[in-house]
């Protein structure tokens, strides 16, 4: 059977949209485009069949989410996601490694969860309060899509991460696309706040994030901008509220298509995307209470490769003040990379 909706004592707010950042008229010159730097892994991470759907730090780890943990069960376990040392990546950006890196394998409970939403579609995206996991969750229940946010722990020594069941939340969709819905998400304090993929003007005119606090079980919504193509993971936020976000385009997606980008008129198109269709690009926002809106710093354009496909970039986490760490799902192929900040 379906997912049952929030509880009674779960209840919806909106907040005003705040206004946005103007769109210089001017010709910009853009800032250079960034070479990822790949850092190899070892399996299963290495494999299509991963599919990494979002990652974020706990403590000196980085975690890995999977889109179907139950691929890589255990004995005992409804699945695994997986776990790389800081350490162990920094020891190959500074060149004291070059041997792949050995995902640490943490079992997943996650009590026949994908057995009773109807649609499961898997999981998108994962965040940390302490030792508090959020899990955002993808099925085909609604009209098409439907979202659900659910809670978790993680055990201090990564031996376990255990799903509460009883705290499925539901993420209505804010348009009828098939295969879009809330998959990107932060923290702040304890409170989750999650970010629908498609928040173009012309398929989703007034966007909102949701935002989570699980000790009041109040779920609201708050303003988000419009950002063209699609928004898929996102970096923690700083002391200041500030985070980054993956924005991509690919032009097999045709329904986001647009002849409007602002933040492209804005800071300019680098070099390999003055050429090709396609985006693969960071951009900053700051989060507030209020809302959610875009920065003033220009965006990191990703370099892209002649005859290579679009990377379909579903994990992003930030690399202290060396930069970003990203991560495809399996289109076209297992990508873990680094990005340097310009």
């Amino acid at each position: 059977m379906s997912a049952a909706p929030p509880s009674s004592n779960t209840a919806a707010l909106t907040i005003s949209n705040p206004a946005l950042p103007s769109v210089s008229k001017s010709t910009p010159t853009p800032p250079p485009e960034q070479a990822i730097v790949p850092i190899p892994l070892n399996s299963p991470l290495s494999m299509p069949e991963a599919e990494v759907s979002g990652m974020a730090w706990y403590g000196d780890y980085l975690i890995l989410l999977p889109q179907f943990p139950s691929r890589f069960a255990q004995p005992g376990s409804d699945g695994s996601i997986y776990a790389l040392p800081k350490a162990e990546i920094i020891a190959f950006l500074n060149g004291s490694r070059s041997a792949p890196l050995n995902p640490i394998a943490i079992p997943f409970v996650a009590s026949g969860l994908a057995n009773f939403i109807y649609g499961f579609e898997g999981f998108e995206a994962i965040a940390f309060s302490g030792e508090i996991a959020y899990f955002t969750i993808e099925s085909h229940s609604g009209a098409p899509m439907m979202a659900f946010l659910t809670t978790g722990r993680i055990s201090p020594d990564l031996s376990l991460v255990t799903l509460d069941t009883s705290t499925l939340v539901t993420l209505s969709p804010q348009t009828f696309l098939p295969n879009f819905s809330d998959e990107t998400m932060f923290v702040s304090g304890e409170k989750a706040i999650t970010i629908y993929e498609a928040n173009g003007k012309s398929v989703n005119a007034n966007p909102v994030a949701h935002r989570y606090d699980p000790a009041t079980f109040l779920l609201e919504t708050i303003p988000f901008p419009n950002i063209e193509y699609r928004i898929t993971d996102a970096t923690d936020i700083d002391a200041a509220g500030r985070f980054w976000v993956i924005n991509s385009f690919s032009p097999k997606d045709s329904w986001l298509a647009t002849e409007t980008d602002p933040i492209a008129e804005k800071f300019g198109e680098g070099s390999s995307h003055v050429k090709f269709e396609a985006v693969e690009r960071l951009i900053e926002l700051q989060y507030a209470p209020t809302g959610i809106t875009l920065t003033d710093t220009p965006p990191i354009q990703l370099k892209l490769i002649k005859g290579e496909s679009l990377r379909n970039w579903e994990a992003l986490a930030r690399l202290d003040e060396r930069g970003f760490l990203l991560m495809t799902d399996k289109h076209p192929r297992s990508i873990f990379a680094f990005v340097p900040i310009p």
